[in-house]
């Protein structure tokens, strides 16, 4: 495995607490499906290593009832806090160091002038039950309070609160909501 693809998987596992054990991080569930979730995306289906993963990945999928594809585009040091029903459409385009809660949906809409799916920027903290939809844009350090139905576009520091949505600018949205976020230089090492 190249140096870069082993340093999404430490960002992932540091924002569990600052831990810097994968044997450790894989008791957590959710740094243990985005563990092998990450493994599935770095390896051929036909090859060996690609099928072992796939069927721990599959098994996962359904123990915890994350449904997120492999081929989703995740940044580093995402962070799933609970085990519980999270959907995300293999689309979607979430950036680093994300937080996301349990019964989330973050989906495509099938029609009109919002039909694709969203882009989800860097420190983006999504609340219990939030539903963000259709082609929008996220913006950078968002907390989407549990709850909130998106399906418009979020501008950078905000926080984003209801059904339907009230975006509030606010400086430090998700500070004490974003934690432990692998520094660059330890990433070198």
């Amino acid at each position: 495995m190249d140096k870069s693809r082993n340093n999404i998987i430490k960002a992932d596992l540091y924002r569990h607490g600052g831990l810097i054990n994968v044997r450790e991080g894989k008791k957590i569930p959710g740094f243990r499906f985005m563990y092998y979730l990450r493994k599935v995306s770095n390896h051929k289906k036909v090859s060996f290593l690609g099928i072992y993963y796939r069927i721990i990945f599959r098994r996962l999928t359904f123990k915890y009832g994350y449904q997120i594809e492999s081929t989703t585009s995740i940044g580093e040091g995402f962070y799933i806090g609970h085990f519980g029903t999270i959907v995300i459409n293999r689309d979607v385009v979430i950036g680093k160091c994300c937080n996301i809660a349990h019964s989330t949906t973050i989906g495509s809409a099938n029609r009109g002038k919002l039909k694709g799916c969203p882009k989800i920027g860097d420190k983006v903290w999504i609340g219990t039950g939030a539903v963000i939809v259709g082609n929008i844009k996220v913006g950078n350090n968002v907390l989407i309070a549990p709850n909130s139905f998106v399906n418009m576009d979020v501008p950078d520091n905000s926080l984003v609160i209801g059904n339907p949505a009230k975006i509030i600018y606010k400086e430090n949205s998700t500070e004490g909501y974003i934690n432990y976020i692998l520094e660059e230089d330890f990433l070198k090492k």
